[in-house]
């Protein structure tokens, strides 16, 4: 892409509309890209762990990026979530992929079969040198089992100049002031734990890929416009305003929580495909009460 700086502020992971019967619900998805392109984000993310996007066939993976590239209509970025545990695979699939309307692939670490350190490096250097897109890694270790350590986060973004940006949710900040530290300059740091984007604004992150901005897309891209502006009194109100509220989106698994406030928003139903399983009725009692708080 020509300006990776329109990757700084807050990218929303969105999650992927389900009808009660289990197809793709197409007009939600709409309103849920107009919802966040209103609220003021900077750039969308489609096909993510929150878009479900292991239970979603490669035909309607297509059917959903080309309805939010229809919506979205350049006025945002739209990454595209293309990750893996099979090298070869991913390579080909980033090759042959038809990437019009996509400014890059958020890539996560390959997950289940662990590969060490080098491993993870030989892996994200096959893709730079396959992709004709630039590269977001994407660390995780609650989801893949496996951290991928800082050190190696630095030698890909001084290796390679297509990887441009780490989404970094290890949870770990000194992990994270160590990539913060020893980056190239035009490598982007992204949050990717929602309650940890205010600090890591104010130790020089670059932002976030949000999965609770997708409710409170104008208060969340606010109060990391804030922290990179360096307001972090004002960024610290927004963020506590959020703070419980995230902190139950998570509690019984992504993305239960935000598929339930994004219906009780009225924006998408909340409905997703097995093994995923609905939020318990205690959980979704407190979360239509701290989204009610919110909107207060």
């Amino acid at each position: 892409m020509k300006d990776i700086q329109s990757l700084r502020g807050t990218g929303i992971a969105m999650v992927t509309p389900f009808l009660d019967n289990g197809a793709v619900d197409f007009q939600g998805l709409k309103k849920l890209t107009r919802h966040l392109i209103d609220g003021g984000v900077e750039y969308l993310v489609v096909m993510g762990t929150t878009g479900e996007n292991v239970t979603v066939t490669s035909e309607e993976k297509r059917q959903i990026l080309d309805a939010v590239l229809a919506e979205n209509n350049g006025a945002l970025p739209v990454v595209y979530g293309l990750g893996g545990n099979n090298t070869s695979a991913l390579a080909k699939e980033m090759q042959t992929m038809n990437i019009q309307g996509v400014s890059a692939f958020l890539s996560v670490s390959p997950y289940y079969n662990k590969p060490t350190q080098e491993g993870i490096y030989q892996h994200y250097a096959i893709l730079a040198q396959s992709s004709p897109l630039p590269i977001i890694l994407y660390n995780v270790p609650g989801r893949t089992g496996s951290n991928m350590a800082a050190s190696t986060t630095l030698r890909l973004a001084h290796d390679f100049t297509n990887i441009i940006a780490i989404k970094e949710a290890s949870g770990n900040l000194e992990q994270v002031m160590e990539i913060i530290q020893g980056r190239p300059s035009d490598f982007l740091v992204i949050s990717g734990d929602d309650n940890l984007t205010f600090p890591m604004l104010a130790l020089g992150g670059d932002g976030v890929i949000s999965v609770s901005g997708q409710a409170f897309p104008k208060l969340f891209s606010d109060m990391v416009r804030s922290g990179l502006h360096g307001d972090f009194v004002k960024a610290r109100d927004a963020h506590y305003k959020m703070f419980q509220f995230t902190q139950l989106l998570f509690a019984e698994g992504n993305p239960g929580g935000i598929k339930v406030s994004l219906e009780t928003l009225g924006v998408c139903g909340a409905a997703m495909r097995q093994p995923l399983w609905p939020v318990s009725d205690d959980l979704r009692a407190k979360l239509l009460a701290s989204v009610q708080e919110i909107r207060s």
